[in-house]
């Protein structure tokens, strides 16, 4: 298993992956990306030039939990939705096809700029499984609960091997 990531000289990160982690680090990140279709934006050339789109809260629980409503007003959610969805779904894009271009079996180093999208991605996925699990503040005693025949306890080892590395992403980029 890999040991997560580590500082390196000018704010980058070092990491370093089995072939196994990384293809699985794709194939979620792949699955993600394919929930997240990029930001749809009316027919105005106005709208479409400033980012400004649809105001519908999605129905894909976990695309609703990506993009959360803004605020508990509904009317003041909607409207925010629609200037701010299409740019934050073209940015999570964007992040996880970094991770996609730079997840490499072996040693690798990440610029400060490549590792901060692949902390947003990881989030962005960790997210994405926690809702499809129904993960709850009690995971650890779940999964030291859990036997390993559960068909449940390789996501939930996965989720768990996530939460792990965006840890570890985060303290070496402080």
């Amino acid at each position: 298993m890999s040991s997560g990531f580590s500082a390196s000289r000018g704010g980058g990160v070092v990491a370093e992956f089995e072939p196994a982690e990384v293809s699985i680090l794709r194939s979620l990140v792949t699955q993600v990306l394919g929930l997240i279709v990029p930001g749809q934006t009316s027919e105005d050339p106005l709208e479409r030039a400033l980012g400004i789109g649809a105001a519908e809260v999605p129905s894909d629980p976990v695309l609703a939990r990506l993009f959360p409503a803004a605020y508990q007003d509904a009317d003041e959610a909607s409207e925010f939705r629609r200037y701010t969805e299409a740019t934050l779904r073209d940015g999570k894009r964007a992040d996880a096809q970094t991770m996609l271009d730079t997840a490499k079996a072996g040693r690798s180093e990440l610029t400060p700029e490549q590792a901060q999208a692949w902390l947003r991605s990881l989030n962005d996925v960790r997210l994405a499984l926690g809702i499809r699990l129904e993960v709850t503040e009690e995971i650890h005693d779940e999964i030291a609960s859990m036997s390993e025949d559960d068909p449940r306890y390789p996501a939930y080892v996965t989720y768990d091997w996530l939460t792990y590395l965006q840890d570890s992403l985060v303290r070496a980029l402080w």
